[in-house]
């Protein structure tokens, strides 16, 4: 979320050491799990675009992680980069057998489970801006510290992206409105310990999702996602494509993992696509 820095070596700053690649790997992937694969690599320009390119040739259950990313996308194709080592740049491949409708609840599904392990393991509430934000509280304000993004790849893949702001530092920050986990004061910024805890639970996540065949409701996701969800009770206004703008209050989440926004006019609106702006907190 900030401007690439020259990484130097993987020591070149002892607060943010290297990944544990072998310790990664002999927790994470397990003979019954969904992890099959898990590479690190120094430095890419997004872990989306060269998973996905391998999409076709790898199992489900691949995870690529990068030590500096220099050019991740998130929504609206906006940049994401930073310093090296200092957050959690990672891609997983998920091949889902649901409903192809349904698949539009993945990045939802993934900030629940990011946003789960991370209260854990990092000590940190972690709210969810609808539909792909990550939110902590840093001096009493709002900060993004992560965003998801979601694509389809190959014949039957949809490659799922994670940025997460993990030691950045107030003077490192592009934006006011930006923040980590070290602002937000985490009991732990050490990236293996928060990297299993992600992954575990997004496995959890998403076991209990494809059992249920994708359904958000008997799986447990929507209502997780509801409760985890910042953006809902507060007045927003949606920037919609074709140049629409919408105002109301956000007042739920539908089946489809659309944003209900109640209307100045009495009646509501699914918002499936947009840029979401909280006008007023929640409560």
């Amino acid at each position: 979320m900030t401007s690439s820095h020259a990484s130097g070596g993987p020591w070149s700053d002892l607060d943010r050491p290297p990944l544990n690649v072998r310790a990664l790997r002999q927790a994470l992937i397990l003979p019954d799990g969904l992890w099959t694969s898990l590479d690190v690599v120094p430095g890419t320009g997004s872990t989306n675009s060269d998973l996905a390119a391998r999409a076709d040739g790898l199992p489900e259950g691949a995870v690529l992680v990068a030590e500096e990313q220099t050019a991740g996308r998130g929504r609206l194709d906006r940049t994401w980069s930073a310093p090296a080592r200092s957050g959690l740049f990672l891609s997983v491949l998920l091949k889902p057998e649901v409903p192809a409708h349904r698949l539009g609840w993945l990045p939802l599904l993934t900030g629940v489970a990011a946003a789960t392990g991370l209260v854990k393991a990092a000590g940190v509430d972690v709210s969810l801006k609808w539909p792909n934000d990550l939110l902590v509280d840093v001096d009493g304000e709002e900060r993004k510290a992560g965003g998801i993004l979601a694509e389809r790849a190959g014949e039957d893949g949809v490659v799922v992206g994670l940025g997460l702001n993990v030691s950045l530092r107030a003077d490192e920050l592009p934006v006011p409105t930006a923040g980590s986990l070290l602002l937000a004061d985490a009991v732990s910024t050490d990236r293996d310990t928060l990297l299993r805890a992600v992954l575990r639970s997004l496995a959890d996540w998403y076991g209990a999702w494809t059992r249920a065949d994708g359904d958000p409701g008997a799986s447990g996701i929507q209502a997780a996602y509801e409760a985890q969800c910042s953006t809902l009770g507060r007045r927003i206004r949606a920037d919609l494509p074709g140049e629409r703008m919408l105002e109301g209050e956000a007042t739920g989440v539908d089946g489809d993992g659309r944003l209900v926004v109640a209307t100045e006019g009495g009646g509501t609106e699914a918002v499936g696509a947009g840029d979401i702006v909280h006008l007023r907190a929640a409560g």
